[in-house]
């Protein structure tokens, strides 16, 4: 395990361009730790108040057993006036806008160490950081994994919560992975973590934009909102490589912008495509090449073009940090096998079952398009969208939905706090006009069987929306609920009933 020098309180007021207000000396005082929630944090720890929409964070000081705060002038009001805590604070003026380089310097400036990938854009996230866990693990490498299906380090797993964890969350994690011997880090970058400042203080030897489509517009409130939030990440540095996939407006604005290692399926690019070839398993093949280097041939056991792109992003990432050993990570593509991406569920019926995560409108396209492309028959989606997000793309993806199916059948997603039946009128008010048979059930499983129902043989249905997710969110209650478990399920039981007649 690695010694790291802890900071002194002076030491992060200097970082964090702060003052410390305290009755009582901190002179020597030192910290090992920083955190946002104050009941997990450890004994002695800098609890981190930050302002949130609800309430600010200085509010739960108190439970904090805390040897200072870093709050803004706001907490430290709440902090001496109304709870009547002495304990020292450093204030600053965005505690998010320091959060970052504070966390990092509490855990010993962990990213210096490791050398971390970081991948963004609307879709392909989670696949692209997959191919690259397992291309890099291939070259004898010691991998670190964040993103939307959890933390996994050296192929363990480890819990979190968000995509991106907050800075404190995220620099204790990559301390722990290079105590543990980690070389390199894959990590899930989203929009939200850039715009509150999760990734600030970390350093990034490689940073990729995949694309982007509508999503998360709540946050964000307009597409061109949602860019910059992206394109404020890929800040000039000298120590780190853009890759940007130019296969869409977004993504040539970007490269324009940065002069960024460019990656394109269909036009010249620094990294380009060619010879694609799909099979009848869902797998497919193609050549990869990096300008001035030689072809490579690449077969992975993903369908669609969307995820060409992403394995081609991945190798095009790992082609920075080791050049050489391109080669032996594309062999290594073939192996992969991502979680409730395009999934099948195949327990002997004559129909295509898959589950798939996509649960915004161009992702809901790319997959039935692709389920087009691979059966003669019908083809059936369960959709829904969750609640408290983006209310805009609802309607669009019911829209997608009816466009590219034979059947829809609108259901639940995680509806949150939200109402299920007015987020199930807003998608289905995006399937009107369209020739598509439009069922609505509420209920998740009973909406997965009655696409099972209408299955013939050469048909194929998706359940679309929750892929690897394990619960599903009503009124602030987490239920389990996995699509595939369900799936399965309603499979089994019409090929019984079957059996039966």
């Amino acid at each position: 395990m690695s010694v790291v020098e802890c900071p002194t309180l002076a030491q992060l007021a200097d970082i964090a361009g702060g003052r410390i207000d305290s009755i009582v000396d901190v002179a020597g005082v030192t910290v090992q730790a920083i955190g946002i929630n104050a009941q997990e944090l450890p004994q002695g720890g800098v609890f981190a108040a930050v302002p949130g929409s609800n309430a600010h964070g200085a509010r739960f000081a108190g439970q904090a057993d805390a040897s200072a705060v870093l709050t803004d002038a706001q907490g430290l009001s709440i902090v001496r006036d109304e709870l009547g805590l002495d304990v020292p604070v450093i204030v600053v003026d965005q505690v998010r806008e320091v959060l970052g380089a504070v966390s990092s310097a509490v855990y010993g400036n962990p990213s210096q160490s490791l050398r971390i990938i970081g991948i963004t854009g609307t879709s392909g996230k989670t696949t692209t950081s997959y191919l690259m866990e397992k291309a890099l693990m291939a070259q004898g490498k010691k991998v670190g994994l964040i993103g939307t299906t959890g933390t996994r380090i050296d192929g363990r797993a480890v819990p979190t919560k968000l995509t991106t964890p907050e800075a404190p969350k995220l620099q204790e994690l990559f301390a722990s992975m290079r105590d543990q011997g980690v070389t390199d880090v894959v990590m899930e970058v989203s929009s939200h973590a850039i715009s509150l400042g999760r990734v600030a203080g970390t350093r990034f030897v490689v940073k990729a934009f995949n694309n982007l489509s509508q999503d998360h517009l709540d946050f964000h409130h307009s597409m061109e909102e949602y860019f910059e939030a992206k394109a404020a990440w890929f800040v000039p540095d000298d120590q780190c490589t853009f890759i940007v996939n130019v296969d869409d407006q977004w993504g040539r604005t970007l490269a324009d912008r940065t002069g960024a290692l460019t990656l394109s399926l269909h036009d010249a690019a620094g990294v380009e495509v060619s010879q694609r070839v799909t099979a009848g398993d869902n797998s497919q093949s193609f050549v990869w090449r990096r300008e001035g280097g030689e072809p490579v041939k690449v077969s992975i056991p993903l369908p669609g073009e969307f995820n060409v792109a992403n394995a081609a992003m991945a190798l095009a990432c790992v082609s920075v940090v080791d050049p050489d050993g391109v080669a032996v990570a594309a062999e290594a593509l073939g192996q992969v096998a991502v979680p409730g991406r395009m999934q099948r569920v195949d327990v002997g019926q004559d129909f295509l079952a898959v589950v798939d995560y996509a649960h915004k409108p161009a992702a809901i396209a790319a997959i039935l398009e692709e389920l087009s492309s691979q059966v003669k028959g019908r083809i059936g989606v369960v959709v829904g969208a969750g609640g408290d997000r983006d209310q805009a793309k609802r309607p669009l993806m019911g829209r997608e939905a009816a466009r590219c199916a034979d059947l829809v059948v609108v259901t639940d997603d995680n509806p949150r706090s939200e109402d299920p039946a007015l987020i199930r009128a807003a998608v289905l008010e995006g399937t009107q006009g369209t020739n598509a048979e439009v069922v609505e059930i509420g209920d998740r499983a009973q909406a997965i069987a009655q696409a099972v129902a209408w299955a013939q043989p050469g048909d194929a249905i998706v359940v679309a929306g929750k892929g690897h997710e394990t619960g599903q969110i009503i009124g602030g209650v987490t239920h389990h609920f996995d699509d595939r478990e369900q799936l399965e399920a309603a499979i089994v039981a019409r090929l019984d009933e079957e059996r039966q007649r």
